[in-house]
């Protein structure tokens, strides 16, 4: 054999071995798919099963399950409320939780970054620190102050809680989270 048969050898063997691989995953698909249609005769996927009416209709018969309502057993879970939370919060990871605020609060009486000092901050009337520049939301809402409620609301969503405000934060998800750092934050000047 010479050099040109033996590269012709080679990709004709290429061929073959690539043909056989290609056929054989066809093969497979078409052994899903029939298998698929065989035991998937409700037609209506994963949700369908073997209590609905699709399958009496094609067996002539229902087969009773138990029925899946996980969804009323967490209807019946009552909230925890809020001060309840605080109550039994950690201070200790709530100053964790601290350390996404200190960037822009400070907790020294008088001395504001960004944001206003936090010091005293729990009853504190909202806008309450003389001197700082708080957007006109929170400047309106001065009758208020910063319950244990209130500052769940607003470390939940800042933006929900005073549309318009001029922080950047986009809240805290966690109920703990916001628990914890209410409960450190009471610690500091209260």
């Amino acid at each position: 054999m010479d050099e040109t048969d033996r590269d012709m050898f080679d990709t004709m063997t290429f061929t073959k071995a690539s043909a056989a691989v290609i056929g054989t995953l066809l093969v497979f698909l078409l052994g899903n798919w029939a298998g698929s249609a065989l035991y998937n005769t409700s037609g209506g996927g994963h949700d369908a099963g073997h209590g609905d009416e699709a399958h009496a209709a094609a067996t002539g018969y229902v087969i009773a399950v138990e029925s899946d309502d996980h969804g009323a057993e967490e209807e019946e879970v009552e909230a925890v409320p809020f001060a309840d939370l605080v109550a039994a919060a950690d201070v200790e990871k709530g100053a964790k939780v601290w350390s996404k605020c200190k960037a822009c609060h400070k907790l020294e009486d008088g001395k504001n970054g960004t944001g206003p000092h936090l010091y005293g901050l729990i009853d504190r009337p909202i806008a309450g620190v003389a001197g700082f520049g708080y957007s006109d939301v929170l400047a309106g809402m001065s009758a208020e102050a910063w319950t244990i409620e209130a500052l769940d609301a607003w470390l939940a969503d800042p933006k929900g809680f005073a549309p318009g405000n001029k922080m950047s934060f986009k809240g805290l998800k966690k109920d703990g989270d916001r628990a914890n750092l209410v409960a450190y934050l009471a610690t500091i000047g209260g």
